[in-house]
């Protein structure tokens, strides 16, 4: 059973109702005492959605009980999934609603490193509006990522004229103003694919048994469906 963390804050209905699409056992969970014999050992996958703000999410999390049961969960080596602010809130803090950029709103701490705020400008010295919302192109940067296996790609229109631009990475859906940026080296990747959007960011992360997603699975069609069904077989 595919267990999704109630705390008050998050996208649930549509994200389980995705999950029974592609014929998935997806349960919404308002407390670990609830959980299936009131254990996390008996969960076997656990997904952390997010909508809203890091540290009133970060705070349900806590006031709900739910921060020790995830790194209990994580530790069995058992597949987790965060989407959107869910992918933030692993991370060692978060620059939104922190007092400084050097004071960071403390994270789940699960991955190295930190969330930051798109600027007001592009890498281009272009205006970038923030959020970043709507349909945008990923790119897989670690092709061994079971999450982004067989992703379906865009099909070129038949009436596209000749020579015209076609990009052939899949489209998901985003709703955010903060990214995270991990901690990694080459040896030790954690973002597994990219997007862009005034500059490069981070749009999914891997590591070991821990995948994540910047972006909407259950808002982004074909492409979300197949990503939550990966998920689901892993």
């Amino acid at each position: 059973m595919i267990v999704i963390i109630d705390y008050g804050m998050g996208n649930l209905r549509s994200v389980q109702k995705a999950l029974q699409r592609v014929g998935a056992d997806a349960q919404i969970i308002a407390s670990p005492a609830l959980l299936p014999g009131g254990s996390i050992k008996n969960v076997d996958r656990l997904i952390l959605p997010g909508v809203g703000a890091f540290a009133d999410c970060m705070a349900n999390l806590t006031e709900r009980r739910w921060v020790e049961p995830i790194h209990q969960f994580i530790a069995t080596g058992r597949p987790f999934l965060g989407i959107c602010l869910g992918l933030q809130m692993l991370f060692d803090g978060s620059e939104e609603d922190a007092p400084s950029t050097s004071q960071l709103v403390p994270g789940l701490g699960i991955l190295p490193g930190k969330v930051v705020r798109f600027g007001a400008r592009g890498s281009d010295g272009a205006p970038l509006k923030v959020p970043h919302m709507g349909w945008n192109t990923i790119r897989a940067t670690r092709s061994d990522d079971p999450l982004l296996r067989d992703l379906p790609a865009p099909v070129r229109s038949p009436d596209a004229a000749p020579g015209a631009m076609f990009d052939p990475d899949p489209s998901v859906y985003f709703v955010h103003s903060y990214f995270a940026q991990p901690q990694q080296s080459p040896n030790q990747p954690i973002a597994s694919g990219m997007s862009d959007y005034g500059r490069p960011f981070c749009a999914t992360v891997w590591r070991d048994n821990v995948w994540a997603t910047q972006f909407h699975p259950e808002k982004s069609q074909d492409v979300g469906m197949k990503i939550l069904s990966n998920f689901a077989s892993i």
